[in-house]
């Protein structure tokens, strides 16, 4: 119960290694097209802190920073949390920000639209590189720059040192490039923040990062289930899932989410702005799965939603999507 006497639920964190807690559901604010207005965004986090949510995921690409920082001020105003250290803000560096003398201007534009002065965590959103201007799904070859792997990291170590960031660390890096950065870097990577669901259940990588102390959350937890007006057909059907949330009386989200934060090491960022699924999703902690519906799970055939193929060019960086994502396409 909060102050006001309203059941929130409490959602347990992890120790990244940086010492840092995070909680393992986070609240997603990416969309596909325009984001809502800030203030009605701002509105829906706000309902998410009432419900006991305190990670909240943005990004620069995402245009929801603006709205993220209107809500904390706001839940400040409202008594819903008494400090800004009860919560976890992540954001994220694009693409045309990658690269050493862009990373901090580029961090602390982010913090000014935030109103914060740090973030919990910050990433790399991928492992590319684009010129300023490049829309968010590049038009041709012209639009990439050579990735500096080693020098955009020690500028996001520098802003670890500042302390404008709590926490550092990448998205959608393989094993290949996340091998790169712990071998030659200071700092590891405090998390790796790559697509995990059902269809794309990421083994060799968990184990791997699970192995170096890399911390793991998943984006797209629904897969294809909460994806069906953007995701590559055929689409696969998570019958076996169904057929677990009815049994269980259980939406299949809950399920889905529950199957992902069960395996540990693992984290999940969901995305609902509707109350009632915002409630469902995080009523995912005092039951479980059994083993034998975690190996059903497991059976689902494996493909990739998000395959990120228009960063791949010929003659650019990657010129496969195997060499994108270090032979695990």
């Amino acid at each position: 119960m909060d102050e006001r006497g309203k059941k929130v639920v409490v959602i347990p964190e992890v120790v990244l290694n940086s010492g840092k807690k995070m909680p393992v559901l986070g609240f997603g604010t990416g969309v596909f097209g325009s984001p809502p207005p800030a203030q009605t965004l701002a509105l829906i986090l706000l309902d998410a802190i009432e419900l006991g949510y305190r990670h909240f995921d943005t990004a620069a690409l995402y245009g929801t920073e603006e709205a993220v920082g209107l809500a904390i001020t706001q839940a400040l105003d409202r008594g819903l949390i008494k400090t800004r250290d009860e919560l976890f803000i992540t954001s994220k560096l694009w693409c045309t920000d990658a690269h050493h003398d862009l990373v901090l201007p580029a961090l602390k534009l982010t913090l000014q639209r935030l109103g914060l002065e740090y973030v919990d965590l910050y990433l790399i959103h991928w492992p590319v590189r684009m010129k300023q201007g490049t829309p968010a799904i590049p038009n041709s070859k012209e639009d990439f720059l050579p990735f500096d792997i080693m020098g955009t990291w020690e500028a996001m170590e520098e802003c670890y040192r500042l302390g404008l960031a709590k926490s550092i660390g990448v998205s959608n890096f393989g094993t290949k490039k996340l091998s790169q950065i712990l071998d030659n870097g200071t700092i590891p990577p405090a998390v790796n923040q790559v697509e995990i669901n059902p269809s794309w259940q990421q083994g060799n990588l968990r184990d791997f990062c699970k192995g170096k102390g890399v911390h793991v959350t998943a984006w797209s937890p629904l897969g294809f289930y909460g994806a069906t007006s953007w995701a590559p057909k055929p689409w696969i059907d998570y019958a076996i899932i169904k057929d677990i949330a009815a049994a269980k009386g259980k939406s299949v989200a809950q399920v889905i989410l529950r199957s992902i934060i069960q395996q540990g090491e693992v984290s999940a960022i969901s995305r609902s702005f509707n109350r009632e699924r915002m409630k469902d999703n995080a009523q995912i902690f005092d039951w479980e799965l059994s083993e034998d519906e975690m190996n059903k799970i497991k059976e689902i055939p494996q493909r990739r939603l998000g395959v990120g193929d228009f960063f791949v060019s010929e003659d650019g960086q990657y010129k496969s999507v195997d060499d994108l994502w270090d032979g695990n396409p």
